[in-house]
């Protein structure tokens, strides 16, 4: 079987897709971009996506994320994965490169070189626990994809060696060699530096007077206000002033502030009352 990569090229391509790609763990999915149509497959592919937390992930990911599972993250970079959203499964080809579409506890069997002595593990390697399977990119790293964490694609630590500051960390039961990837050349590539934001132009700042701070409060204050206002200017009442709020009418002790959009009068039985408007409902009490 000729190799499909370097050991080097495959770990370079696994942690670009940890560290620089939007993704989300997706049973049987090996790099399909969200797109509303594989959304639709995706959340009908299998029972564990047919769950309601699981489906409800799926169909809120955007299109520009891409699905996998553990074992679908190795077979989708050695298919030829490159995180292209405008194809159906990000750049891959189902089964090819002579790599066949096998489940993670079959990988480890086809590996070379398995062992339970963490102590001689290269980076390209595989690491396996029954069921779930990922990365070894070097430096006591891995690189897998698990519902558990960030439920995506994740730079985590290898146990079996030492725990890592920053990273959540997994025990594995064995590593081995993949018969797709030359391993001859085992250098690691350089770590790629973080990238930074662009340097902005300096903002002028400016000295904020008493009378910019106080316009500044009357403004929040105002729009907030105008707001309320706007919820209370309403006939909305409780049942227990009913009898009152009739008598007020039929009396003319309150006429109301316009018309409702029904056309019916708007008496904003819930607005505030200003002592202008108390003199004036005395004065239709009183004084007529």
């Amino acid at each position: 079987m000729s190799n499909v990569m370097t050991a080097a090229a495959f770990v370079a391509k696994a942690i670009d897709a940890a560290k620089n790609h939007k993704t989300l763990y997706v049973m049987g999915c090996f790099g399909a971009p969200m797109t509303d149509y594989n959304k639709t497959r995706y959340c009908n592919n299998n029972d564990y996506n047919r769950q309601a937390s699981r489906t409800a992930m799926i169909k809120a990911a955007s299109s520009d994320t891409f699905g996998f599972d553990c074992v679908c993250l190795i077979k989708g970079l050695l298919w030829g994965w490159k995180g292209d959203k405008s194809k159906i499964y990000g750049g891959a080809s189902y089964a090819s490169n002579g790599v066949p579409d096998i489940g993670a506890d079959t990988m480890i069997t086809v590996c070379s070189g398995v062992s339970t002595n963490f102590s001689n593990i290269v980076p390209g390697e595989a690491v396996w626990k029954s069921g779930h399977i990922g990365i070894y990119i070097g430096d006591g790293l891995a690189v897998e994809c698990t519902p558990a964490w960030a439920n995506k694609v994740q730079i985590t630590a290898v146990a079996n060696i030492g725990s890592k500051s920053g990273y959540n960390s997994r025990t594995w039961t064995k590593h081995g060699k993949l018969p797709y990837i030359d391993y001859s050349v085992t250098t690691t590539p350089e770590p790629q530096p973080e990238p930074q934001p662009e340097p902005t132009a300096p903002v002028e700042e400016k000295e904020f007077t008493r009378s910019d701070v106080e316009e500044i409060i009357k403004d929040v204050f105002q729009k907030n206000f105008d707001a309320l206002r706007d919820k209370l200017q309403d006939n909305d009442a409780g049942k227990w002033s009913a009898e009152a709020r009739a008598w007020a009418i039929e009396t003319g002790l309150i006429a109301g502030i316009g018309k409702m959009p029904d056309g019916t009068p708007n008496y904003a039985w819930e607005d505030f009352l200003t002592r202008e408007q108390l003199v004036q409902v005395l004065f239709r009490l009183f004084a007529k």
